[in-house]
């Protein structure tokens, strides 16, 4: 097997390949890609392209139309770096409350001066800001991080409130009962002192931090941005600043229009900058994409559907194939007594199958409607 790299990968992570594993960033006819941050929506994907892995949660860097098409599985690694960017957020909400990188920055001013301290106690009032204690925080997707974050505000002594309509039952376990759930997004734009966004961008999700949204806010409100730089419209975020509207954006993805503006706090997308996290994701991936190039389990696809079944026999084969039903009984048919799982997502099904007899693979892959057929 071949693993091409398009950006540098933890050796933890590399490490969960075989030894056999050729793993490289120059060479073609790749199984395996892994990738970060790297747009691949250019590359010209060779046929013997299995599977892209990609160390981190976002993806659209990644063309999952054209992956799917061609039977290439996506897979990322959800909540591998959520602790990292539950703690910057934590910071976001510290830093947009208290002027803390201003009074930073004007210290420095004062370096050299026998006054100094008598000079902080007279302009200490400029940088004063108010406790998170007590607030209210309207955190937007509750997943992973956006989970961690409510559950840590309220540690901090903050009221909660949590919106999303698609929040899985293991999420929900997870959030601290604290946290208010609520089912109208309007009542997070109300009453809510802070609002963090944790949603990937959809077209539902882009510019809903807009002016329209803006005007249901309070006066004064702090927001939070760790997810993506097009959930804002930064025009309206600026005009928001500027009358008051906003006290604070906190963004990890500062574009040209809000660096430096007053009241913007930026950092350069440090959400999952930690050892910890950029290990913990590579070694995720890589053990995804193992699995799938090995053994044809599937594991936090974006693309495919999640689809398991342990190793017992030699001869194992996995089908990729559109998802309709006289497709799947032609294939039934020729797999008849095998160990099976299989599940659809969106139009495309995956059947795994094992047995102590060989596949005739060369009649699965005549079946109209089959789109990829691999024997492992």
């Amino acid at each position: 097997m071949k693993i091409k790299l398009y950006n540098k990968i933890a050796a933890c992570g590399l490490a969960q390949f075989p030894s056999t594993y050729e793993v490289g960033a120059d060479f073609d006819n790749e199984n395996g890609i892994v990738v970060r941050s790297a747009d691949l929506h250019e590359v010209a994907f060779p046929d013997t392209l299995m599977g892209i892995a990609r160390a981190g949660a976002g993806v659209n860097n990644i063309p999952l139309d054209k992956c799917t098409e061609k039977g290439i599985v996506v897979v990322n690694t959800p909540g591998a770096n959520a602790r990292a960017v539950i703690e910057l957020c934590l910071a976001g909400l510290f830093l947009a409350s208290r002027k803390i990188e201003d009074g930073a920055e004007w210290t420095k001013t004062l370096a050299g001066r026998d006054d100094a301290l008598k000079v902080v106690e007279k302009e200490k009032s400029r940088f004063a800001g108010p406790e998170i204690f007590g607030k209210t925080l309207g955190v937007v997707g509750l997943g992973a991080i956006g989970g961690g974050v409510a559950n840590a505000a309220v540690a901090l002594g903050m009221k909660v409130l949590g919106y999303d309509p698609f929040v899985s039952v293991d999420a929900a376990w997870h959030l601290d009962p604290a946290v208010e759930k609520t089912e109208d997004l309007d009542k997070i734009f109300r009453d809510c002192d802070y609002i963090s966004v944790h949603v990937p961008s959809l077209p539902a999700t882009r510019g809903m931090i807009c002016k329209a949204n803006l005007a249901k806010m309070k006066d004064g409100v702090r927001i939070l941005n760790l997810a993506r730089a097009d959930l804002v419209v930064d025009e309206d975020v600026i005009e928001g600043l500027e009358s008051g509207k906003i006290a604070a954006y906190f963004t990890d993805f500062p574009t040209g229009k809000l660096a430096g503006h007053d009241g913007v706090i930026g950092t350069p997308h440090l959400g999952a900058s930690t050892p910890e996290a950029e290990d913990n994701c590579a070694v995720m991936a890589c053990a995804q994409l193992t699995d799938f190039l090995e053994n044809g389990n599937i594991k936090n696809s974006v693309n495919m559907p999640a689809v398991h079944l342990g190793r017992a026999e030699a001869n194992r084969v996995g089908i990729f194939y559109r998802a309709e039903a006289e497709v799947d009984a032609n294939l039934q048919k020729l797999v008849f007594g095998a160990r099976k799982a299989g599940a659809t997502k969106g139009g495309v099904s995956y059947l795994l199958c094992e047995s102590e007899n060989e596949f005739d693979t060369d009649k699965i892959k005549a079946v109209e409607g089959v789109i990829r057929v691999t024997s492992y």
